[in-house]
């Protein structure tokens, strides 16, 4: 695939076919490449398994790293969540389009397959004109950070198609991405709100809205040393540690 597959989306102005490629390869089952308010996403129709299979394939990522998913609006939390609490609710309303990740339990009736979620869902509204504009003609997309796994986040769509090439359908072109900081991460599905990734957005501005619990670094596990006559193990095989974060979100 060459670069002519790189669409421009700077502007409202010029961005008219070129999301409509985008929409169509995303009816087709294929995968585009967006720009967004962190870095550039990798997407696909969130209710297209299939689809959501060929992006996770990309980044060379497995099925126990589910994408996130981008909405259009804040009206579609309820259509993709249940039990959302009030003061979720409060914080999407506050602070979406915009850095904040909620963490919710997903609607049992849906007819997606994210990978292994354990019934929750990471929804976020980016503050990207582009994607915005994208998101209201598509619906819900899972999209992920624009690149393999392991390899740098793309900030320019030539970036990402370094990357990715033959993968994505459509890319869009939006400009250099401004990067920085990636987005707050709040569960919502437990008794209480709690910060699981601190990001763009403080605790502080928050507790603005809402009761939230603070970030809290797991415990170091406490291992016991053998004694001198315990037999010692067979020590494992390194595994790769898998991502914990995705920029896109």
């Amino acid at each position: 695939m060459s670069t002519s597959s790189i669409r421009p989306a700077h502007d409202a102005s010029v961005w008219g076919i070129s999301i409509d490629e985008a929409v169509h390869a995303v009816q087709r089952g294929g995968l585009v490449v967006l720009p967004t308010d962190t870095v550039y996403g990798i997407g696909a129709d969130a209710f297209a398994p299939d689809a959501v299979a060929a992006l996770l394939a990309a980044k060379g990522r497995g099925r126990q790293m589910p994408p996130p998913v981008l909405v259009g609006s804040v009206a579609t939390l309820d259509g993709l969540a249940t039990d959302v609490p009030e003061g979720a609710r409060a914080l999407a309303e506050r602070f979406w389009p915009g850095a904040l990740t909620i963490i919710v339990r997903a609607q049992p009736s849906l007819a997606w397959d994210l990978g292994e979620t354990h019934g929750t869902v990471a929804l976020r509204m980016p503050d990207h004109p582009a994607a915005l504009a994208l998101l209201a003609r598509t619906g819900p997309m899972a999209v992920s950070s624009a690149n393999r796994t392991g390899q740098q986040a793309a900030l320019t769509a030539t970036e990402a198609h370094a990357q990715l090439g033959d993968s994505v359908q459509v890319f869009l072109d939006g400009g250099t991405a401004p990067g920085g900081v990636a987005s707050t991460i709040v569960d919502a599905t437990g008794g209480v709100l709690r910060v699981v990734r601190e990001g763009a957005l403080s605790l502080e501005e928050l507790l603005t809205v809402t009761a939230v619990e603070p970030f809290q670094v797991p415990a170091p596990v406490e291992t016991k040393a053998p004694e001198p006559s315990e037999e010692q193990p067979t020590p494992p095989e390194a595994s790769t540690t898998p991502e914990t974060e995705d920029d896109a979100r």
